[in-house]
């Protein structure tokens, strides 16, 4: 089928050394369950419709997984938010995202707008390698914080590289920002790096490295 071709013309043209099946991430060593991650909550979008597609993109996958050296960046992150601004939680929003999802998202995205918020599949998305995590905050009352634009709004707004321009603008609201902040700085403790275009997504550890040296989740 032509929604099949594409799918197939996503994956790499060598074959890949490393490769994990999602069903078996249960007994893999090398990854930890987020409910076992200390001090964050778990609301996994794709999980659900509440996301950009409308629609459950994990269905019949369990993807409440990350590597071993992520979760214990992100219990550190979580500890240090905790510590610091006393009340405000962590929320998990996306964390493991299977290659074969990431396929199926390529497919209905490629060509749109939507494609630069994400990765090619055959370079790799570091989801799916479960070193990447999206990630908000939860005030005292746990209500998600105003970030100024939602999970998975793909628009300029945003764009933590923008911040200035936004603030400048009024686009954005400086206790907004400072939101931000707040979260990049717990996430940063973790041992994590976020990217220009995303406030939400942080990776942990160099993306060229983590495609090069990990096996990536099917």
């Amino acid at each position: 089928s032509p929604r099949a071709s594409a799918r197939q013309a996503c994956r790499p043209a060598g074959p890949i050394s490393f490769m994990i099946r999602c069903e078996d991430i249960a007994t893999h060593p090398d990854f930890r369950a987020l409910a076992g991650v200390q001090g964050v909550r778990v609301d996994l979008r794709y999980a659900g419709s509440n996301n950009f597609a409308g629609r459950v993109l994990y269905r019949g996958l369990d993807c409440a997984w990350l590597r071993r050296e992520a979760a214990e960046g992100l219990e550190s992150a979580a500890r240090w938010l905790q510590q610091c601004r006393p009340g405000h939680t962590l929320l998990v929003l996306d964390a493991l995202r299977p290659q074969r999802v990431q396929e199926a998202i390529w497919v209905d995205i490629a060509g749109t707008p939507a494609q630069a918020y994400f990765a090619e599949p055959a370079r790799g998305s570091i989801h799916s390698f479960g070193m990447a995590v999206d990630v908000t905050l939860l005030d005292p009352q746990g209500r998600e914080c105003d970030m100024g634009s939602g999970f998975d709004e793909m628009s300029l707004r945003s764009h933590p590289t923008l911040h200035a321009e936004h603030l400048a603008l009024g686009v954005l609201s400086a206790a907004q920002v400072t939101e931000r902040g707040w979260l990049h700085a717990a996430m940063v403790r973790g041992g994590f790096h976020g990217i220009p275009t995303e406030w939400w997504h942080f990776d942990h550890g160099d993306r060229d490295a983590v495609r090069r040296a990990l096996p990536r989740v099917e």
